[in-house]
């Protein structure tokens, strides 16, 4: 058996104007393409607040607040990298009136695994072919609406 990093990780909902979710592509080669909400690993010394905020601007060029923690989950994966973890993900609703992305930040990793992104209404999350994580994301962002008000 082999052992899991800990992996503290900020996730983000970014939900546009018109009820939209973010989600990006990520190819990774070695197994089938996925989509995944913008987030990532906490940084040492990070609160997964900060994390969410450096999360979202690095991925997307937005600086926005990301508000209060609205949702936490435990899972198990194997990173990009193919380091097997147990994450502690924590997750920040973000709305944004904005649509346009800039991906200018990402790491050489990032550009070469998330080559691209869209915006998903409900139903195209629910009739999608391609994995998407979370699992849980129409349920997950029906149970966070009304951090949008």
């Amino acid at each position: 058996m082999s052992v899991r990093a800990k992996r503290p990780a900020a996730r983000i909902l970014l939900v546009d104007g018109a009820g939209r979710v973010l989600l990006f592509r990520f190819d990774p080669g070695d197994r089938p393409p996925f989509w995944c909400t913008p987030g990532g690993a906490v940084d040492p010394g990070e609160s997964y607040a900060e994390a969410a905020r450096r999360e979202l601007r690095e991925e997307t060029g937005l600086e926005l607040e990301c508000g209060p923690e609205v949702a936490q989950r435990h899972v198990e994966f194997v990173t990009i990298e193919g380091v097997p973890v147990t994450a502690d993900e924590r997750y920040f609703r973000v709305r944004t009136e904005s649509s346009e992305i800039d991906t200018a930040g990402h790491t050489p990793l990032e550009q070469r695994v998330m080559q691209s992104w869209r915006w998903f209404s409900r139903d195209e999350i629910a009739a999608h072919p391609e994995m998407i994580f979370p699992e849980d994301l129409l349920a997950l962002l029906a149970a966070t609406e009304t951090e949008d008000a």
